[in-house]
């Protein structure tokens, strides 16, 4: 007699089958259509990217998704692949309240009267990972319950299994496709459409969100109701506005362009997270002004090197500096394999020389850095998820400010925003702006590294050993150079940190003279007598 189990796993196994087959039948049959198009035996009515994104549709959630995350490698895809990608979206029926009422009371272990006064059965929109409903609370505060389409994390894993099958198929097939990884990128994907399935994940950039903005006059974000969230369902209050597009903000375009902007910069250069997904659906405009971030789904973090990186591919841009772009680039850990450096700088100066021909108001950050991703056709170049979702955000902000204010002057702004908040003066043009730069990034590092160091020498030890019969006098001159260049080097570090303490005016004042600047100095200036004495002496 056959148990409850074993028929439940051949159910199992046979639907795993017919979406094997069905997901095969869907790849295979787009690369055959693709390749007679290709050599001219079928003619197409209508493109290859639509026809792509309209069989990662068929094949449901999780190709939808994925798509959607392929979008994010335009330094891989054709611009008509990431438009048709980008436009994809979850035709799929809302599930039926019942499940969604057992989903939410199995999530808090209490009844839906318990949670609410009261919860709407019709859904406020549906998607393939999940539905919002809006609802009441006890305490009368009007929000939103977001719940997980039941038994989409178990089709999720069974499709991406299906996928690497098919994709070692393809790569057995044309081992020439290894070398843009595709197996990798299928696993970044997998990874980030599983953190998009655990709301608990989404509570927490909420959260922090919250916390990043909670004293701004400009940006809002609705707040998390306490620990109503798990990873099925999160309640979230429910925040009045319109859409950041809507005509009624016309007049409002220069205003919320700036402070769009400027919040993106904090993100961006101070917090190190930011909002992957500022399209105007997610862009809300309160009464009062303020712009409200809506799906928190997607978002991005960047780590304090990368971020400065940053800021130096964007100076390097403005200055026009081919050399420093390519450092900038090799810092962000964007270069790879057999680079060909003077190859590579030639084309940072062919994109440089075509900005500079347009006016400053004209130039794009994100069509920039996408063009200089572009130049290693996937095999030198390859864009880390972190960068890949600040190109996103880039782009989508972009195009978001140029609608709100066409005269924005985007780049300009960029820069001046990045500069000011990491306090690095100078402005487009400027000589000495690679200089300033790197005293700042270097004064930022110095206690940082020569704590490693010292610990280093506390932790292994230091022992340097030299015996040679008569050459004694040659050793103490070594050693008395060796000292004068390391005591020129902490003078000359002790003049940069001063000049710039004075620069920006850190620390205590004794009158119009900050105190940490003017001990700087006159540190340097010990120092400095020292080295001429002992010069003075040697000679």
């Amino acid at each position: 007699m056959v148990s409850a189990a074993q028929t439940a796993v051949r159910v199992t196994l046979v639907h795993i089958v017919i979406r094997l087959v069905q997901i095969n039948r869907a790849l295979w049959g787009f690369l055959l259509w693709w390749s007679l198009v290709r050599v001219g035996l079928l003619s197409a009515r209508t493109s290859p990217a639509q026809r792509f994104a309209v069989t990662l549709e068929q094949l449901g959630t999780t190709f939808v998704k994925l798509g959607q995350g392929l979008s994010l490698h335009r330094e891989l895809l054709p611009d008509d692949y990431v438009a048709a990608l980008q436009k994809l979206h979850d035709s799929v029926a809302a599930f039926p309240f019942e499940q969604a009422a057992a989903e939410v009371e199995a999530s808090f272990g209490r009844s839906l009267t318990e949670l609410f006064l009261h919860f709407e059965p019709q859904p406020l929109a549906a998607g393939s990972i999940a539905q919002v409903h809006r609802a009441t609370l006890t305490d009368g505060r009007v929000v939103i319950v977001k719940v997980r389409r039941p038994g989409i994390r178990r089709q999720v894993d069974e499709d991406i299994r299906i996928l690497r099958w098919f994709l070692k198929s393809v790569l057995w097939l044309s081992p020439a496709l290894r070398a843009v990884r595709p197996m990798e990128i299928v696993d970044e994907l997998a990874r980030n459409l599983h953190k998009e399935l655990d709301f608990r994940e989404e509570a927490k950039n909420i959260a922090r969100f919250g916390e990043m903005f909670h004293e701004s006059a400009t940006v809002y974000v609705p707040a998390v109701v306490d620990e109503l969230y798990t990873e099925w369902v999160v309640v979230q209050e429910l925040s009045p506005g319109r859409r950041i597009d809507d005509a009624a903000f016309l007049h409002q375009g220069e205003r919320l362009a700036a402070n769009l902007v400027e919040a993106y910069m904090r993100q961006f250069f101070v917090e190190g997270m930011f909002h992957g997904d500022p399209h105007p659906g997610n862009l809300f405009v309160l009464e009062d002004g303020r712009i409200c971030f809506h799906d928190f789904g997607l978002v991005g973090f960047l780590d304090r090197r990368t971020r400065m990186a940053l800021v130096a591919f964007m100076m390097a841009f403005v200055q026009q500096d081919g050399d420093w772009l390519v450092d900038a680039y090799l810092d962000l850990g964007m270069l790879g394999g057999k680079l060909d450096r003077i190859e590579f700088r030639a084309g940072m100066e062919e994109v440089v020389q075509d900005y500079g021909r347009k006016p400053l108001s004209d130039w794009s950050f994100g069509e920039a850095f996408l063009r200089i991703a572009r130049m290693g056709h996937g095999r030198n170049v390859r864009l880390p998820q972190p960068l890949l979702l600040l190109l996103r955000a880039v782009f989508l902000m972009e195009s978001t400010v140029r609608r709100l204010d066409p005269r924005f002057n985007l780049m300009e702004g960029l820069f001046a925003k990045a500069g000011a908040m990491l306090e690095i003066a100078g402005g487009v043009g400027d000589p000495g702006a690679r200089f300033k730069y790197e005293a700042f990034v270097s004064l930022r590092q110095l206690p940082s590294d020569l704590s490693r160091a010292l610990h280093g020498i506390r932790n292994r030890g230091m022992e340097v050993s030299v015996a040679h019969h008569g050459l004694e006098p040659l050793q103490e001159e070594i050693g008395r150079s060796s000292r004068r260049v390391a005591l020129a080097l902490v003078t000359l570090g002790l003049y940069i940190a001063a000049s710039l303490l004075m620069q920006h005016s850190l620390g205590p004042r004794w009158g119009d003279v900050p105190v940490l600047a003017g001990l700087g100095y006159a540190l340097a200036l010990r120092l400095s007598w020292r080295l001429v004495r002992e010069f003075g002496e040697r000679n």
